[in-house]
């Protein structure tokens, strides 16, 4: 249980967020806070593969992955460089529970995505694990300005409590890191199912070494440290994979 005045913050703090667009929403607890005004949620889906089976899983998906397509939408799709091995990453956007439930159901019935991808497919696979996020409210998905580069994908597990307790502090680090120009932010992700309280934010960056002189850039921007160790009182821990996008990742 929170204390009255611990509670009354977080309140304070939702409202405020709620009150910048101009559109009232009624928080259903804590643990949620504001969200955006729709249904739309994103699925990430985060494969392990066999280490032999690596090079044959890409081509897989390089080959086949148009008849996934063909049932939704496909964000983007990377392999894991640094921060992890053998790791694949995917996310595809739903306009809701029965969009993705009517899909599910389409691509169980795809004779030619369950023969030519699916089969060969899972015997490359060791794990595989799911997650549904919502875009934070003051985030739209962004895109690089050009193709190449790589993408940073960072998970952060917050305190309990959602973006009604945190929400404000973390958006000003953010903000903080993108007024540097170093690098661009594709989207932030707050958690509905999987683990609660994580929020995964993508970034794009030329290259691993601009990306390396822009975080050493910004740790000594005053603005950044002010703006990082205000958020920190929110953060339990802290991991970041660098990613390369797949041929046929919409984000490339």
């Amino acid at each position: 249980m929170l204390p009255p005045g611990l509670l009354r913050r977080p309140l304070a703090a939702a409202a405020r967020l709620c009150g910048a667009r101009g559109r009232p929403q009624v928080l259903a607890s804590l643990a949620t806070g504001p969200r955006q005004n729709n249904g739309i949620f994103y699925e990430i889906r985060t494969y392990d593969i066999k280490p032999s089976r690596m090079k044959e899983f890409v081509e897989l998906v390089n080959k086949y992955f148009h008849l996934r397509t063909a049932h939704s939408e496909l964000v983007g799709f990377w392999t894991v460089e640094l921060g992890a091995m053998n790791k694949a990453v995917h996310v595809w956007k739903y306009d809701n529970f029965a969009h993705r439930a009517a899909v599910r159901k389409a691509l169980a019935n795809d004779k030619d995505w369950q023969g030519k991808f699916i089969s060969p497919a899972l015997t490359c696979i060791e794990k595989q694990h799911n997650e549904v996020a919502y875009l934070v409210p003051w985030c739209q998905l962004g895109k690089p300005s050009k193709e190449g580069g790589v993408y940073e994908w960072v998970t952060f597990q917050m305190k309990p409590g959602g973006p009604a307790l945190w929400g404000e502090s973390f958006q000003a680090a953010i903000n903080a890191h993108i007024n540097t120009g170093y690098t661009k932010l594709i989207g932030v992700f707050h958690t509905e199912y999987g683990l609660l309280n994580t929020v995964h934010v993508i970034w794009w960056n030329e290259s691993p070494d601009h990306r390396a002189a822009g975080r050493h850039s910004a740790h000594e921007d005053a603005r950044v440290v002010a703006a990082v160790r205000d958020s920190v009182r929110f953060l339990e821990s802290q991991h970041n994979m660098l990613m390369i996008p797949v041929a046929c990742s919409p984000l490339k």
